[in-house]
């Protein structure tokens, strides 16, 4: 069973977490303070830490990963955290939906590292990253995918929020000879500028002040496999700067060495912005934009797709079903129909939430009624 160190100085919180996390199957030990010897001797076997007190941010006996919880930080107590070593972070009052997301991707990220993915571990991530519909514009990007992956060849994903961008990504690596190396993402827009070359290149020990154990960094740490450079569009002018130099010389360097370090990774990146435009505004380095787009693949919007909607709702209902543990659920053929006319501005990921709603509250033969009764609040 996976053990979680929660550190908070409130009893109510760590009360709280543990109820919570223990309800998810996790084994859970509380500690008021992280420096007392109850703590350290708890470390041992501990795979996650959840830490909502300061004194963790600069301990360097922490070889785990860890969320921070911390209320409203400023932008340089954000610096500082994730300098510390912090995995990422939650603010306070907590987020339940956001910490339970975290300690999953975390863990997740944990396992992968730990051990490389067998062949029937590589058919289940292609079942669960598969892109569903029959439409001819998802055919043509199946199609396309396939004559990409096998090749090393840099990727730019295009398209809107809530396409599956990301699952083109996860698609592109398990279908390369490098599907058994590492699927490595990085989220573009949610790293301070003040923190990008750490993240992406990693650090040496003493490189900063908060710098008190060597990191390897996200180039690294893909070697062998797929870097996902997602919301490319929204990276800094600096950090592009230094990103171009890692493509063009396939080599990175930590912050606070002088050795280069060679980095056999594909990358590929998204974004859902005109980089064209971007370029003409300023925003973004056209040199860094051809470096990138060696082939461009477009993920169509579900507007352009709506004979999917169908499939794509019957694919969510039986797999939300089995991820809530009750019987799978039908649809009425009108409810699928007033599904199908529907927007979606949010494209699969919206389709998506609507299902995971109908699922919580709809009956076990989801009726036009209860489709409309769960949109209204939304259009």
């Amino acid at each position: 069973m996976t053990k979680i160190l929660v550190v908070d100085a409130q009893k109510g919180v760590r009360n709280t977490l543990k109820e919570l996390l223990e309800h998810e199957g996790y084994s859970v030990i509380l500690a008021e303070k992280f420096d007392c010897k109850e703590t350290l001797g708890e470390l041992e076997g501990v795979q996650l830490m959840i830490c909502g007190t300061p004194e963790c941010v600069g301990w360097g006996v922490v070889d785990v990963p860890w969320i921070a919880l911390a209320p409203t930080p400023t932008v340089a107590e954000v610096v500082e955290i994730f300098r510390s070593g912090a995995s990422d972070l939650v603010a306070k009052p907590v987020d339940v939906a956001t910490l339970l997301q975290s300690v999953r991707n975390l863990l997740a990220r944990t396992e992968s590292s730990a051990s490389r993915p067998t062949t029937i571990q590589r058919k289940k991530s292609c079942q669960k990253y598969q892109i569903v519909g029959e439409s001819p514009k998802t055919c043509t990007l199946r199609r396309v995918i396939s004559m990409v992956a096998p090749t090393d060849a840099r990727v730019l994903i295009l398209g809107a929020n809530g396409t599956g961008k990301e699952l083109v990504a996860r698609q592109i690596h398990l279908q390369s000879r490098r599907a058994t190396g590492p699927f490595v993402e990085v989220n573009c827009a949610a790293i301070p500028s003040e923190l990008i070359e750490s993240e992406l290149f990693g650090h040496e020990k003493g490189a900063f002040t908060s710098a008190i154990k060597q990191r390897k960094g996200k180039f690294e740490q893909a070697i062998g496999g797929t870097l996902f450079l997602d919301e490319i569009g929204d990276m800094s002018m600096a950090a592009q700067a230094k990103v171009l130099r890692a493509l063009q010389e396939r080599k990175i360097t930590r912050v606070g060495s002088d050795r280069d370090i060679d980095v056999d990774v594909r990358v590929v990146a998204a974004t859902n912005k005109n980089l064209v435009a971007e370029i003409a505004r300023g925003n973004f380095r056209e040199d860094l934009f051809h470096r990138l787009s060696v082939i461009v693949v477009g993920v169509p919007s579900l507007s352009e797709r709506r004979e999917d909607i169908p499939l794509l709702v019957k694919y969510f209902l039986k797999s939300l079903c089995e991820e809530y543990n009750v019987p799978t659920k039908s649809i009425r053929s009108d409810a699928m129909a007033e599904l199908v006319n529907m927007e979606w501005k949010g494209n699969v990921r919206e389709v998506h939430n609507m299902v995971e709603r109908l699922v919580v509250l709809g009956s076990d033969n989801i009726t036009r009624d209860e489709v409309l009764a769960n949109v209204s609040n939304f259009y």
